[in-house]
């Protein structure tokens, strides 16, 4: 089983709707009428909340407080701009929006090295950033980490020159593929892989639609048939719901759960909850002002720790 039940999670005290991300994020939504200070305080509660049913859940989870002088808006969503893996190796990530680059912090970059068996650093956004080339971590891709596999979503902020470097890094093989849907009537790039796609131990939850390319969607539906996936296909409307933007862990008894927002988890039919409860169990909580505000969900919030702890 490639699941951990150690993640890294970022508590947002400077939460506000980043105007820098909204140029392709178009899963986030603004309104005038609110006090974004009154929004930063409801998210911290849905981060506070969140964080304690994960826990409950038997997940163990390294916490930071975010840095307020910093003005890092999305710091919530740390999984753009670092991942680990079994290896001990470590990865940063080159970030779009400028002042999400400010995420990148050598004290948690440091804690990692200190408290886990780590072997390398490997620092993509120093070699591809000021060439104004991104790939944004496990939002731009999506990790079959049992099978080797890389699945990215091309766009703005999934570049393929980084995406091909991580792959060789790795030594995973790389499926990308181009995936869209409609805002105000105008076809747009989903702007991250796992809005619309999530890859489980035994399942994958995917917009086809979204895939317009017919040779790319049959490429990864063999991917699916050749790894065993079961397919539970979602709707345009669930996308935009966050009903790809989920992750498989599992808990401190070895079993998977499912985690997802609240507003995921109303999106998703009885029968697609019935097919995911045959693999892992499901767990939610409300999320939706950084859904709204952030465009991002439950996913988007967790750095999987795949690092073995150091044991002295």
């Amino acid at each position: 089983m490639s699941l951990t039940n150690k993640i890294l999670m970022i508590r947002p005290v400077s939460f506000f709707y980043n105007s820098e991300t909204a140029i392709n994020n178009h899963y986030q939504q603004k309104t005038d009428l609110e006090d974004f200070s009154s929004v930063s305080k409801k998210v911290t509660s849905e981060f506070d909340q969140f964080k304690n049913i994960l826990e409950r859940n038997g997940v163990a989870i390294c916490s930071f407080e975010d840095i307020s002088d910093l003005e890092t808006p999305d710091s919530v969503f740390p999984n753009n701009w670092i991942s680990t893996h079994r290896d001990g190796s470590i990865f940063l990530y080159p970030m779009f929006a400028k002042n999400r680059r400010r995420e990148r912090r050598k004290d948690i970059i440091e804690y990692f090295m200190r408290q886990f068996q780590y072997s390398r650093l490997v620092d993509i956004a120093s070699l591809y950033e000021n060439k104004n080339e991104y790939l944004e971590g496990t939002g731009s891709m999506v990790l079959d980490r049992s099978n080797k596999i890389v699945y990215a979503a091309l766009s703005e902020r999934t570049n393929e020159n980084p995406l091909s470097y991580f792959c060789e890094q790795i030594n995973f093989e790389l499926i990308s593929f181009t995936s869209s849907q409609k805002f105000n009537e105008k076809e747009k790039l989903i702007y991250h892989t796992n809005v619309m796609m999530s890859i489980c131990e035994n399942f994958v939850i995917i917009c086809l639609d979204s895939i317009k390319n017919e040779f790319e969607r049959m490429k990864l539906l063999d991917s699916f048939n050749k790894t065993n996936k079961q397919i539970i296909d979602i709707s345009y409307n669930q996308v935009k719901n966050f009903c790809g933007n989920v992750l498989e862990l599992k808990n401190d008894k070895n079993n998977a759960i499912l985690v997802m927002s609240t507003r995921a988890y109303n999106s998703f039919s009885v029968k697609q909850k019935n097919l995911i409860n045959n693999f892992c169990k499901i767990v939610h909580a409300p999320l939706n002002n950084i859904e709204n505000y952030g465009g991002g969900g439950a996913r988007c919030m967790i750095a999987e720790i795949f690092l073995e702890t150091i044991k002295y």
